[in-house]
């Protein structure tokens, strides 16, 4: 899984933050082309298609890649690398094994967000561990925004309606597969 790029330009003086500016390459989002979808707040997991289980992984510049590590693509700005290490040497690895067991069933290839109790201090407030298939994600209708094209300023409210209700963000997806996100607390 390639990071999904964030809709707003980075702060390169805080990288927590971000601008009033589209990153380049975004700019359908304020267009309106993509449905928009509920971020999830925990983990990325993904099961392959020969059935292994993978964790999402960012490796910082300087630090040893783990073993078995599938290194996806680097973050240009920040350079760390992006990939994907098996499930069994990650530290989500026992709380992704609580899901499976407690949830059983078949699981189709894809990716998946990993939340709970022991994830991230659990802010989806879930009960148990759960698996959540980002193809599945709920949709966010954004008619009452007004038709598309939108403005910065209401693309940021739109993120922010969502942070009222406890969500961590938007993911936005274009019929052609590209995404983009914008996350709550990058308005801070």
């Amino acid at each position: 899984m390639k990071k999904i790029p964030t809709v707003l330009r980075r702060d390169p003086d805080d990288m927590r933050r971000v601008l009033p500016e589209v990153t380049p390459g975004c700019e359908w989002v304020l267009t309106g082309e993509g449905a928009a979808t509920r971020k999830y707040d925990g983990t990325c997991v993904m099961l392959d298609e020969h059935g292994a289980w993978y964790a999402r992984r960012e490796v910082k510049p300087g630090k040893a890649m783990p073993d078995g590590f599938n290194p996806v693509t680097a973050d240009e700005v920040t350079g760390k690398v992006v990939g994907w290490e098996p499930i069994e040497q990650s530290a989500f690895a026992r709380w992704h094994a609580d899901a499976l067991d407690w949830l059983g069933g078949e699981w189709k290839p894809g990716t998946y967000e990993l939340c709970g109790p022991k994830v991230n201090g659990n802010p989806e407030g879930f009960a148990r561990h759960t698996l959540i298939p980002h193809a599945d994600a709920q949709l966010i209708d954004l008619a009452d925004d007004g038709p598309p094209p939108w403005t910065v300023a209401e693309v940021e409210r739109m993120v922010r309606w969502v942070g009222e209700r406890g969500w961590e963000g938007i993911v936005w997806h274009h019929p052609d597969g590209r995404m983009a996100k914008l996350k709550g607390r990058d308005l801070r």
